[in-house]
């Protein structure tokens, strides 16, 4: 047996780490490991050996049974199951994080002004309206008409992927401005969400979400900038919209745009606490010298230091830090996992041009919408916005260019999901998840197509515009 010396075993660890640090970084990371997940999720789904303990996994019961000694008792959270789990709470998680993003570039990004906002949210109007009416017109009266959100969405991470493969070939302002169309877009997709498919309203509920909402709206203003006082409320918020009747997962949102961006500590008290301890590090190093830097003293010194610096940036900015590699390399695989696995019981999932009398088209709807609608919407609704002079074409862009970077608008995936997950509720339980699978098919070929109709087009016509 060969002995691996052991510096080479602490290199090749060392090694390794720094290049799934290096993997991670990368803008397409998270949409190969997506990928990945989707295709584990259809095996996993159709194997004859795999695809009854997936469905009885997602189907475990996770709620808390509380008995009473004369036969009554409660479970909580009710119907709770590791789906909903995935799609209620983790996800809850997930908008919670894009609520962060979308707070922080109005504040300080690319919609932070009319002038840089108003050209992506027009397109992302535009991306949202006519893939909704394709939709409509393809399945109004039938079962699947309650549809209509869900080719609607553009998914961030698959479209900047893309882009970023791409490299020079799409100027920076295309880029810059898919980023800020996507993040339009899902703040649109998020008000989707939370007026057209929620449950029955138990107003009683939601009027005390409110109440708490406005408590924790004044103890912002007041300047408390403690993470615990609003991370309980958010669960107490959380519980009351799943209760509600309101999608839990909205709870996210609202919480990310109450959670204070105001840094706790001055960039002037930063510099006093800073001056104070370097000259105590100075002052503690004469004391135990045999016993290296930084002694103990020294290192209460660099604890202090530490926790001033970290309070010195906004617990909006310090949570959308910390959160966004947990949401984009384990929430974001573990929903494509729960989600994507479809068993395919009818190969006419994948036929979608396929009308059945009474429930439309679901598969050609969401097809149709990802593909042509999201594209001819963004842009549709751009031209108009720069020929009314309201807003601006991107810098070094032409039509032809703003057209293939609007392709990649149609991969709907993670979001089209959701909103996949969410519909047909009003159709009997054999119906809905019929109609379902066949979205989340019809999500993943549109997705797909739109992914390398958008890539042949910029290969086609980023020569001409270096030419003009």
């Amino acid at each position: 047996m060969k002995i691996i010396p052991y510096y080479a075993w602490t290199r090749s660890v060392i090694s390794f780490e720094d290049s799934n640090k290096r993997f991670s970084k990368k803008p397409w990371a998270q949409g190969v490991i997506l990928l990945a997940c989707v295709v584990l999720a259809m095996l996993l789904a159709n194997l004859p050996f795999t695809k009854e303990a997936y469905h009885n996994i997602l189907e475990t019961d996770l709620g808390i049974s509380v008995v009473s000694p004369n036969g009554g008792g409660f479970t909580f959270p009710m119907g709770m199951t590791v789906e909903k789990f995935i799609n209620d709470i983790l996800m809850a998680v997930f908008f919670f994080t894009v609520g962060l993003e979308i707070k922080r570039e109005v504040a300080h990004g690319e919609l932070s002004t009319p002038k840089k906002a108003i050209m992506p949210v027009i397109a992302a109007f535009g991306g949202v309206v006519m893939p909704a009416l394709i939709y409509t017109l393809v399945n109004h009266g039938s079962a699947a008409s309650s549809g209509w959100g869900i080719p609607t969405a553009t998914d961030i991470a698959f479209a900047v992927g893309i882009l970023s493969i791409l490299g020079d070939k799409v100027p920076v302002s295309l880029k810059v401005f898919l980023t800020a169309l996507a993040i339009a877009d899902d703040l649109i997709a998020i008000l989707v969400v939370a007026l057209f498919y929620g449950g029955t309203i138990n107003f009683l509920l939601l009027g005390i979400a409110a109440l708490l909402i406005c408590l924790i709206l004044i103890m912002n203003k007041v300047g408390e900038k403690r993470t615990w006082f609003y991370f309980i409320p958010a669960i107490a918020v959380w519980v009351l919209f799943y209760y509600a009747g309101i999608h839990a997962t909205m709870s996210g949102v609202v919480m990310a745009f109450l959670v204070p961006m105001k840094a706790r500590y001055t960039k002037e008290y930063y510099y006093h606490k800073r001056d104070h301890y370097r000259a105590q590090l100075e002052e503690f190093d004469s004391i135990a010298e045999g016993s290296g830097f930084p002694n103990g003293p020294q290192r209460h010194c660099l604890r202090q230091l530490s926790k001033t610096s970290k309070n010195c940036i906004g617990m909006s900015y310090r949570l959308e830090h910390h959160l966004s590699p947990w949401v984009n390399f384990l929430i974001m695989p573990i929903f494509a996992l729960a989600n994507a696995g479809v068993e395919i019981t009818d190969p006419s999932y994948f036929n979608i041009f396929k009308m059945t009398p009474g429930m439309g088209s679901v598969s050609l709807g969401i097809f149709l919408g990802l593909l042509l609608g999201k594209p001819i919407g963004i842009t549709l609704a751009s031209f108009i916005a720069v020929k009314t002079k309201v807003g601006s074409m991107p810098e070094g862009a032409n039509w032809k260019m703003l057209f293939a970077v609007a392709c990649l608008g149609g991969i709907g995936f993670t979001m089209s999901i959701f909103v996949d997950t969410l519909s047909f509720s009003d159709q009997t339980p054999e119906v809905m998840s019929q109609l379902r699978d066949m979205g989340k098919i019809a999500i993943l070929l549109g997705s797909l197509c739109a992914g390398i109709l958008g890539s042949i087009l910029i290969n086609m016509f980023h020569k001409s515009l270096k030419k003009s």
